[in-house]
């Protein structure tokens, strides 16, 4: 008899996990979270208030109006707070690329280290609709972008119509600053249409079964993003 599989983690705790793990480097996060909540409760209430109307129906409806107000904006204040302090723990650790490419949303696919070198250097996939996006992080500049010319070349072998981008996530120059790689990703175009992207995936997973299995980079990967992220979407 199979053992059967653990239930999923409840948004509840999701936001717990993601309150305790943004204090660490944002520790007023959780004032301005309760800040938040404030001002919108008493703006909820009070333009509900000002309409016109039966006073005890106009006092409930205010009342549920500043909750829902509040509380949403109480929602966005954490999740953008929560989301620069996981930016500022990842950034720097080994994979801290792949973790912040996991919030990109439904419609990409993608792959953490399709390629790599001994110095722990690493390129990230990402498919959807601008085509292919080859993401490069490591210590070397120089280093990281020969792995990507070498991944284009693969790459390109198996999907030489589809266009394929580079970028590297860093704070050097010409390198993109982890907290605007997902926005950058999203901004380099629509090429490929949806019905486009199985027969683009299915070129490269052959291209990916000949290379073997490849070994994560020492070190934490970060996969907190991925909590947020359905947080992003029950927003």
């Amino acid at each position: 008899m199979s053992t059967p599989a653990a239930p999923p983690t409840s948004r509840r705790k999701q936001l717990v996990q993601t309150y305790r793990m943004s204090k660490k480097s944002d520790p007023a996060i959780g004032l301005w979270t309760l800040g938040a909540f404030v001002v919108g409760a008493t703006l909820g209430f009070v333009l509900m208030w000002l309409l016109p109307g039966d006073g005890l129906l106009s006092t409930i409806l205010s009342v549920v109006s500043a909750l829902l107000i509040g509380t949403l904006c109480a929602l966005i204040i954490f999740g953008r707070r929560a989301q620069k302090a996981a930016f500022a723990q990842m950034e720097g650790q080994p994979g801290a690329a792949a973790g912040a490419l996991q919030m990109l949303r439904r419609g990409w696919k993608v792959d953490p280290v399709v390629g790599f070198t001994k110095q722990q250097d690493v390129v990230h996939r990402v498919v959807g609709p601008p085509g292919i996006v080859l993401v490069g992080e490591g210590t070397s500049h120089n280093r990281v972008k020969q792995l990507l010319a070498t991944e284009r070349r693969k790459h390109e072998r198996v999907a030489s119509e589809v266009q394929i981008h580079e970028l590297i996530c860093g704070r050097g120059e010409d390198e993109v600053p982890l907290p605007k790689l997902t926005r950058t990703v999203t901004k380099l175009g629509r090429s490929v249409k949806p019905g486009e992207m199985t027969d683009i995936l299915q070129r490269l997973k052959a291209l990916d079964a000949q290379r073997g299995k490849i070994p994560l980079p020492k070190g934490p990967v970060p996969t907190s993003m991925k909590g947020m992220r359905s947080q992003q979407r029950g927003r």
